[in-house]
């Protein structure tokens, strides 16, 4: 075996070497031209939302130093399932290479990353194609490189962790060719686990694409092929059943975390229209990856052009042209009609991005093509020729076609490259066909031109990408990182129980994640939204799905109740009980005297609090009322009074009022004052009447000379405007930018009554429960005077398990979303210990599923190895 290897990269080591580096260094070149390589201005990051790639990537490092458990963290919010987070974002053989990276250099460990994931799948193409298709091989590498550098792959390689999908998808299907032709599963079961594992919502796709190809192959020949249908089955739900492992944790995570399936309102996707698949068939074309946008399907020119080829040729039988474009119309359907477009999608629409599954339209056009090639003949060259002619009129009566309006995207630079291309190709072709040039130069043009018109597409995806997203600076990432880490191990050297910190100024939503401190904000597609949506009613803005929650914009009660300690800010945070702990840089430490810790003793009425719908302080005030045994008004309103504007034209409503910019482009600004009591925090409340209205409108409030920034839709709605101990009259200004107008519930000033706020944590605290947070494990200890309840601020999960001296006990979800249990009269030791639910099934399907086909193989794969050589080759299919 270890000969056969050798002899084989021997033979095929240049092609190997093409096959990954023609696309390594297509990126390389087009990334080099808008300005991005290691240690430049700009990283492949893009947009600061997306910058959260990056830090789950460099968590990861805590995993493989052991300072994070592999299955929970308390640094994404308040803590998070993270082998869920895993299995969507950190799954891959690539992934632990961030570990030879410092996290100050995570942007290059990404771009790295980014070109090995683009480079292996060129490289994985070749081995399917030259095991496949019997043309030359140079032939193998110019298909390979229109796969790697594929529009949908390069127009969302940001969205780094789908990458992997394209390196193990021609592994799935030579899996799945060497089942059926020579018996051996091996393959196809590996590709299966590493695939199903790497990242399960890829997976799925692939899984549903990889069985219906099984169905249309095996339909070619039914005779022959029927006989695969149990070693097919059985493979696929062996590897299905390992990788358990990871999917069955998830599966139960999204499934008691509050994910719910999308309803079908409509039949035909939207944006979608007639001429979608020619157009995105041009060469660069872009338009979004929001919504509105149209599937990602376009893989090269002449890839196009020999599996149409492969349709109009005589020499397939119209039986496999009939399965395989049955494949066409299953995903072209799909693009259209909701139902279809959901279920590709496991019955959740997609928060942008969209036609999550267009990369398997684009596989299928080069497996198809190299099957056309296969049969392409020197008298096929007037079907060829037609064929690309046919190609050209229908670009542009497309284009010539399109309503005003519509395809706006598309210039005529695309329709004339595109063109160009194809009459080069046809050119290159029919000379061949004339004996005008060598057989052997021909894949050598050919690959030239590929690899041209990739470049060309490429740039284009990567352009659009920045121009849409945006690729964030690296120093905003690098620059801020020394200061910030230094004050956050500052906070670790100082505390022995949990706490948790917040940054005023932050990097991006998940620094939490990356710098290793527990908070409250987070942006990922794995979250648990039943917390999410409880810390959303208590004014921690969260809405919809929960893809987002964000700390700024709060009251200090919220600062108590989870525990906030530390604050980082450029400038003083103007929060009453928050005083300077260190310095570094232009940020500063500043220490919460009034945080809670993470559990208190209460009693079980607790779980019959009212928390008031849509009333948020209400909801504070009850809850921080129930847990302090008082009852105590911590708020009260005030009107404050417009003393200047500028750029603004009010219009007040009946319980609204909008301010509209004059001019456009220039921020609307308005002053107000308004008289503070003696010991009172205050804020202005900004309740967004339409939120559709707000696009990434910002506000920027100032008051003492101190400037704050937000996002309106995504932060809270209470703007700190200062604590003062004497009746004040605070002048403050408010700056609104970015949109033409943005509308409010009538703006109030909250006063928050310091003396109130003083007595109810003080009795909390007396009630307070101190526990250290490592690993997967809470511990502490409880001296209960009578029987009552621990209430946490740990996010509800069906892992987590409670033990008090040792004996386990309930756990029960406290409003869906912390976790709380019970504890007898006396002093105990308490441990709460998380295992994400069906860890120890999925675990256990591991090892039996592995064992199983290891038996399996070993039980039927005898017989095959016996089988002349000359008896395999001549079994071999090509369609």
């Amino acid at each position: 075996m270890k000969n056969k290897v050798q002899q084989f990269i021997k033979e095929n080591w240049p092609y190997m070497a093409a096959s990954f580096f023609i696309p390594f260094f297509i990126m390389v070149l087009v990334y080099l031209s808008i300005g991005i390589y290691p240690g430049s201005s700009r990283s492949v990051l893009a947009s600061d939302a997306f910058s959260q790639f990056s830090n789950f990537h460099a968590s990861f490092n805590n995993v493989l130093h052991g300072k994070q458990s592999i299955f929970y963290t308390w640094n994404a919010s308040l803590g998070l399932n993270y082998l869920s987070l895993i299995s969507y974002y950190l799954g891959g053989l690539f992934t632990p290479i961030v570990f030879f990276f410092s996290n100050q250099n995570i942007p290059d460990a990404l771009y790295l990353i980014t070109l090995l994931k683009i480079g292996s799948a060129g490289l994985s193409f070749w081995f399917f194609a030259s095991h496949t298709f019997k043309i030359n091989k140079w032939a193998h590498v110019t298909l390979s490189v229109p796969y790697a550098l594929m529009s949908f792959a390069t127009a969302h390689s940001e969205l780094i962790m789908w990458l992997d999908a394209f390196v193990y998808l021609p592994l799935v299907v030579w899996g799945i060719h060497r089942l059926m032709d020579e018996r051996k599963p091996t393959m196809l079961f590996v590709s299966y686990l590493l695939l199903f594992i790497t990242n399960f919502y890829m997976g799925f796709m692939i899984g549903i694409f990889s069985v219906l190809y099984f169905i249309a192959r095996m339909l070619t020949n039914w005779k022959r092929y029927n006989k695969t249908i149990l070693p097919y089955g059985i493979t696929s739900l062996l590897a299905g059943g390992a990788s358990m492992i990871i999917i069955l944790p998830t599966l139960f995570d999204l499934q008691s975390n509050g994910e719910t399936l999308s309803e079908v309102t409509k039949f035909k996707t939207e944006a979608t229209a007639f001429w979608d698949i020619l157009m995105k068939n041009m060469v660069g074309v872009y338009d979004t990856t929001k919504y509105g946008s149209i599937p990602f399907i376009y893989v090269g020119l002449l890839p196009l052009l020999f599996a149409i080829f492969y349709f109009t040729t005589r020499q397939v039988p119209l039986k496999n042209k009939l399965l395989f474009g049955s494949l066409f119309a299953v995903l072209i359907a799909s693009f259209y009609i909701v139902p279809l477009n959901l279920f590709w999608h496991g019955m959740h629409a997609p928060n942008m991005f969209l036609f999550r599954y267009s990369f398997l339209f684009s596989f299928l056009v080069v497996l198809l093509a190299g099957y056309g090639w296969e049969k392409f003949k020197t008298d096929d060259l007037g079907i060829l020729s037609g064929t690309g002619i046919l190609l050209i009129a229908f670009f542009a009566l497309a284009e010539g076609s399109k309503a005003a309006g519509s395809y706006d995207y598309i210039s005529i630079t695309s329709f004339i490259i595109t063109v160009l291309f194809l009459i080069l190709y046809l050119a290159g072709i029919s000379f061949y066909q004339l004996k005008k040039v060598p057989g052997r130069y021909l894949t050598v043009l050919l690959l030239i031109l590929v690899s041209a018109e990739a470049t060309i597409n490429t740039s284009a995806m990567i352009n659009g990408v920045l121009e849409d997203w945006n690729y964030a600076s690296r120093s905003l990432y690098s620059d801020p990182y020394p200061d910030i880490k230094k004050l956050v191990d500052q906070t670790k050297e100082e505390n022995d129980t949990f706490y948790r910190l917040e940054n005023l100024d932050p990097v991006s939503s998940n620094d939490s994640i990356n710098y290793g401190y527990s908070g409250v904000s987070l942006f990922s597609s794995i979250r648990n939204r039943n917390s999410s949506t409880y810390l959303d009613s208590l004014g921690f803005r969260s809405r919809g799905t929960s893809l987002n929650i964000r700390y700024p914009n709060n009251t200090l009660l919220m600062d108590a109740l989870v525990g906030i300690k530390y604050n980082l800010a450029e400038n003083d945070p103007l929060k009453f009980g928050f005083a300077p702990k260190g310095e570094s840089g232009s940020l500063t430490l500043y220490e919460n005297s009034y945080a809670l810790p993470l559990g208190f003793l209460t009693d079980e009425s607790i779980y019959d609090v009212e928390q008031p719908e849509n009333d948020n302080l209400g909801s504070q005030t009850e809850l921080f009322n129930h847990l302090a045994q008082q009852q105590l008004d911590y708020f009260t309103f005030y009107t404050p009074t417009i003393i200047g504007q500028q750029n603004v034209k009010i219009e007040e409503n009946a319980n609204s009022v909008t301010y509209r910019e004059v001019q456009g482009e220039v921020a609307k600004e308005i002053t107000w004052n308004v008289t503070v009591p003696a010991h009172t925090q205050a804020y202005l409340s900004l309740f967004p009447t339409d939120f559709g209205q707000l696009e990434s409108s910002s506000a920027t409030i100032t008051v003492n000379g101190i400037s704050q920034k937000s996002q309106i839709n995504i932060t809270g709605q209470y703007y700190n405007i200062g604590y003062y101990e004497e009746p004040t009259t605070v002048t403050f200004s408010v700056s609104f930018y970015g949109t033409e107008a943005v509308s409010f519930a009538d703006p109030k000033v909250v006063g928050l009554d310091l003396q109130a706020y003083e007595s109810a944590v003080t009795a909390i605290k007396d009630n307070g429960v101190d526990l250290t947070a490592s690993g997967r494990k809470a511990t502490g200890t409880v001296t209960a005077e009578k029987d009552q309840v621990v209430l946490t601020t740990i996010p509800y999960d069906k892992g987590w398990s409670a033990y008090v001296d040792g004996k386990k006990v309930d756990v029960t979800p406290f409003k869906d979303a912390f976790v709380s249990f019970p504890v007898s009269e006396g002093e105990h030791e308490i441990k709460l210990v998380y295992l994400p639910e069906g860890f120890k099934i999925g675990a256990t399907l591991f090892v039996l599923c592995i064992g199983g086909f290891v038996l399996f193989v070993r039980f039927t794969g005898k017989p095959q190895q016996q089988e002349p050589k000359r008896k395999k080759r001549r079994k071999q299919t090509t369609s």
